[in-house]
């Protein structure tokens, strides 16, 4: 059996996380509540630094893999890269979290995940 929690919970975990460390978290796509994967895209003081996608990894579980827009890139970038993904699987969860050290704040929050 799967010990994945549903993505919702998941997502407004994550939410409640970055808030309470004085970050912002925004949930832009809703994506199906129990199975959906998750998009983060990652900014720190309003700056975009990474994508990060939870993908299946056979041997481990989940993991956190960069995708998409390199640092710095442009909004418009970023909203293509979004809606090419979100045609592919409409299921997909769109979260964008401002937060220092966002990337290592994803990896030890969802360490479990």
């Amino acid at each position: 059996m799967d010990d994945r929690l549903p993505a919702a919970l998941e997502v407004a975990a994550l939410r409640r996380r970055v808030e309470s460390n004085g970050g912002f978290a925004a949930i832009l796509h809703k994506g199906d509540p129990d199975r959906g994967a998750l998009l983060l895209l990652i900014a720190e003081k309003g700056r975009h630094f990474c994508c990060l996608e939870r993908l299946l990894d056979l041997d481990k579980g989940y993991i956190w893999q960069k995708s998409g827009p390199k640092e710095n890139a442009e909004s418009a970038e970023i909203s293509d890269f979004v809606a090419n993904r979100r045609k592919t699987d409409p299921d997909l969860w769109t979260i964008e979290l401002d937060i220092a050290d966002g990337e290592r704040f994803v990896a030890e929050t969802t360490e479990s995940s």
